[in-house]
């Protein structure tokens, strides 16, 4: 800690960035995409003009204009550091969420020899600015605790039941949306998962949970509380006696809701798969 920190005379925690960005985060967001791609610009020609194309970063800046501005291309600098400073121009003064919505375009369209790193890099930085945001896989989400974190992304990436995880990928889609999140079906795709690894698992393709969860009992052992819990949180997912959609339809259903279930979901799906290896 700094000695205007220690003393009192600096703030050293921030109120959580939900709504907005402060200069800091911005620029520290800035130098995440400098110290990974811009410093690490190669012409094809080290000798030669510092063409913006015909360099290692000319298919990521073509998909910028092309993709994101959406400019015709023939207004794209081929000076690269003019093309670079019209960049920048946009980044700093663009409004705080198209800075996220830059940076997790520019993951998707940067070379991916370069990308080692950046992901777990740029989460260093949004935890220590305070943002309420961090990158899971190759989306930006509003999931600030890393336990959370963990949890989506080792339900999603580390499953072989392609239908459990896909669900998940979906919630976590609806979810992320800053513009237009849709929190009811990221609810619905959080508890198809559920049901989906249940049936993977027992290979009753047609179970209820219910039925899924007895025989899941009987097959890896689950523990009867845990099972009884387990049915008391997914109770609602039972069509039949029409809890599910009366929540789902319900006005108060918001942000805090769809992270709970996604989160709870996922970590739901990681128990169960765990299990499931370990009677095998």
């Amino acid at each position: 800690m700094l000695f205007s920190h220690r003393k009192g005379l600096k703030q050293t925690i921030k109120l959580s960035q939900t709504d907005g960005m402060d200069d800091e985060l911005r620029n520290r967001l800035w130098n995440c995409l400098d110290i990974f791609y811009w410093r690490r610009y190669r012409p094809k020609d080290p000798y030669g003009y510092p063409h913006t194309q015909e360099s290692n970063l000319g298919q990521m800046f073509t998909r910028y204009w092309h993709l994101y501005f959406k400019k015709p291309l023939d207004t794209l600098d081929d000076h690269f550091p003019s093309a670079l400073r019209e960049i920048r121009e946009y980044f700093f003064r663009c409004h705080w969420n198209e800075v996220y919505d830059f940076i997790e375009f520019s993951l998707t369209v940067a070379p991916e020899s370069l990308s080692e790193g950046f992901t777990e890099f740029a989460n260093g930085v949004l935890e220590q600015e305070s943002s309420a945001y961090r990158f899971v896989e190759d989306q930006i989400v509003q999931i600030t605790s890393p336990f959370e974190i963990q949890a989506v992304e080792g339900a999603i990436t580390g499953s072989k039941h392609g239908a459990a995880s896909e669900h998940l990928r979906q919630a976590l889609e609806h979810l992320s949306d800053r513009k237009n999140p849709d929190f009811r079906n990221s609810i619905k795709e959080s508890i198809s998962a559920v049901e989906s690894i249940c049936r993977s698992i027992t290979g009753d393709s047609s179970a209820t949970l219910g039925k899924a969860l007895t025989q899941l009992e009987r097959d890896t052992k689950l523990h009867p509380a845990l099972k009884q819990s387990f049915s008391a949180l997914y109770g609602y997912t039972n069509d039949a006696d029409g809890i599910r959609h009366a929540m789902i339809d319900a006005p108060s259903v918001g942000y805090v809701d769809a992270k709970y279930m996604l989160v709870a979901c996922s970590a739901f799906v990681s128990y169960m798969i765990g299990k499931d290896a370990k009677t095998k």
